[in-house]
């Protein structure tokens, strides 16, 4: 079985096990709903390809580490897509969960999958019981205050933030947290590996704002327009579609030069190289003219 299968598999038996006669039913398939088919699981694959790169010793604490950074995701999507933040109906091509449940189970569901998230690590079989405190650190700078994926979200309700500020929390923060504790999870601190993770949250943050404004809602999954008609900062609209473009392609740059030497290096930064092009392909409706600066613009293949 691949890495995927292993933790498509994971991610299904952690929610299973959640179940019993006692169990909420429309809680549970509320989770389940929110997990399942996943989006690209950049983040966990992220977070078990530094495990991978740095040796893997682990292998079972670095599966339970990458489920829980993908679980954090997912409850932060839930809660993104709640009335009170984007109001989406829609998220990965199908009804957001208040959409498909109501807005109460949507609520709880996120909430359900933040303590999921630790109930996966906290009982993942591991030798050495300093990587266990290491990585739920890790994962908790990742979620909370005062710079995590919490704080992002709350950025949004203040009334004046920077963009760089508001990205680092928002998107950053999550993969900072999937690429170190995949180092920590195989015992690896002597490399820079969060550096990767800033860099690489920062570049999907900006890809997000530029598939927001040029993106069809039905390829994407989610509904676009979104940063226009809420207000929200984005680096297509401070930097034009053009400079986000050229921004984007320096930040994949810098990711690959991130990633610290060793065993592993040539395929990891493969799979940034991969990602990038699934995120804004250098050919196709998703590709920007460097001269262009209005969305009316966008070049189509011909």
């Amino acid at each position: 079985m691949n890495a995927e299968s292993l933790l498509e598999s994971y991610l299904y038996k952690s929610i299973k096990n959640c179940e019993n006669k006692n169990s909420p039913p429309r809680l549970i398939s509320a989770i389940h709903h929110a997990v399942f088919p996943g989006g690209a699981r950049i983040r966990p694959r992220l977070s078990l390809a530094v495990a991978q790169a740095c040796g893997n010793d682990e292998p079972d604490f670095a599966l339970a580490t990458a489920c829980s950074i993908e679980f954090l995701h997912c409850a932060s999507l839930v809660h993104d897509d709640l009335p009170c933040f984007d109001n989406a109906d829609f998220r990965r091509g199908k009804p957001s969960v208040h959409k498909a449940f109501d807005e109460r189970i949507a609520v709880l569901t996120g909430d359900a999958l933040i303590i999921l998230a630790y109930r996966v690590v906290a009982s993942a079989s591991v030798k050495d019981k300093n990587r266990l405190a290491d990585v739920l650190h890790c994962i908790s700078n990742g979620v909370g205050v005062p710079e995590g994926i919490v704080a992002g979200q709350a950025w949004e309700c203040e009334s004046k933030a920077t963009l760089r500020q508001y990205q680092k929390a928002k998107t950053g923060a999550l993969f900072y947290a999937a690429t170190l504790s995949g180092a920590i999870a195989s015992g690896d601190l002597s490399n820079d590996w969060g550096l990767l993770g800033e860099v690489l949250g920062e570049a999907y943050q900006v890809a997000d704002d530029i598939r927001d404004v040029i993106a069809n809602p039905t390829e994407l999954g989610k509904p676009t327009g979104q940063d226009e008609s809420l207000g929200r900062m984005s680096s297509a609209k401070e930097l034009g579609l053009s400079g986000a473009v050229n921004y984007f392609d320096d930040l994949i740059n810098k990711a690959v030069l991130a990633v610290p030497d060793c065993k592993g290096a040539g395929k990891l930064k493969k799979l940034v190289q991969a990602e990038s092009q699934r995120l804004v392909p250098k050919k196709g409706p998703m590709r920007v003219s460097r001269s262009v600066k209005s969305p009316s613009r966008v070049i189509f293949p011909g």
